[in-house]
C-alpha cells in the first residue's frame, strides 16, 4: 500500500485519481482548501485536509507530507488572478516541491499541461502568457530537484469518459479526458514507476493502451 498527499484534491482530476488510488488499496490524503469540499473528497475514499497551500507555512507542508511516499501536484489558481496565478501554480508548487525534500518524501508528480516551457512564443499581453510562464518555472524546479518526478503535460481537458488509450508522442496539442489524465496519475505511482521517473510526458487522446504508451 502506497500513502500518497494529493494537493488541489478537489479539482475534476484529483477527484478521480483519489477514487482509483483508493480502489486499488492506496492510502490518499488529499489536500484542499475549503471546508466544505470534504465530503466530495470522503466520496472518493481519500481523506481530506484542509490547508490553504498559497498560503501554508514550510512546516505546515512538511508535517502534511511526513511519512508519505508520494505527493501529487494537481491544483491551480484556475483563472484567478495575475497574483494568485504566480501565488499557486509557481509559487506554491516549488514550495511544496522543498517541503517533499525535507519531509523525505521520494516521489513527486506534477500535473502540468501541454506546451508549458520556458521558451513559450506567448506574448507578454496575452492573458495565457502568466499561467503558461508560471507552470514552466514550476516544472523546471522540479526537473533540477532531487525528487523523483514525472511531470504528466495533458492537452486541453474534457469531460469525455476515459479510453484508456493515448498518445504520448505527439508534436501539437489535441485533446484528451480528464479520466485518462487521472489514470495516468494512477499509473505512474503503480506499475508504471520505472518507466515514468524522471520524464515529462504529454497526453494526447490516442490509440495505444496507457500502459504501453509511457512505457
Amino acid at each position: 500500500m502506497t500513502d500518497i498527499l494529493i494537493i488541489g484534491g478537489h479539482g475534476k482530476i484529483a477527484l478521480q485519481a483519489a477514487r482509483l488510488l483508493a480502489e486499488r488499496g492506496d492510502r490518499v490524503t488529499s489536500v484542499i482548501r475549503k471546508p466544505e469540499q470534504q465530503d466530495d473528497v470522503a466520496a472518493t475514499g481519500a481523506t481530506p485536509l484542509v490547508l490553504d497551500v498559497e498560503h501554508a507555512q514550510h512546516a505546515d507542508l512538511v508535517q502534511a507530507m511526513r511519512g508519505k511516499d508520494a505527493v501529487v501536484w494537481s491544483a491551480g489558481a484556475g483563472g484567478g488572478d495575475l497574483a494568485r496565478t504566480y501565488g499557486v501554480d509557481q509559487k506554491a508548487a516549488i514550495a511544496s516541491m522543498k517541503a517533499a525534500r525535507d519531509a523525505g518524501v521520494p516521489r513527486y508528480v506534477m500535473v502540468s499541461f501541454f506546451g508549458a516551457q520556458l521558451d513559450h512564443p506567448l506574448p507578454f499581453d496575452m492573458g495565457f502568457f502568466h499561467y503558461t510562464q508560471a507552470k514552466a518555472v514550476a516544472d523546471a524546479y522540479l526537473r533540477e530537484s532531487s525528487l523523483a518526478w514525472t511531470i504528466l503535460a495533458p492537452s486541453k481537458l474534457t469531460e469525455d469518459a476515459g479510453t484508456g488509450r493515448v498518445d504520448t508522442t505527439a508534436a501539437e496539442a489535441t485533446e484528451v479526458p480528464r479520466a485518462d489524465v487521472a489514470a495516468a496519475i494512477a499509473h505512474v505511482l503503480g506499475e508504471g514507476a520505472h518507466a515514468s521517473l524522471r520524464r515529462t510526458i504529454t497526453l494526447n487522446t490516442g490509440g495505444t493502451p496507457l500502459a504501453e504508451a509511457i512505457a
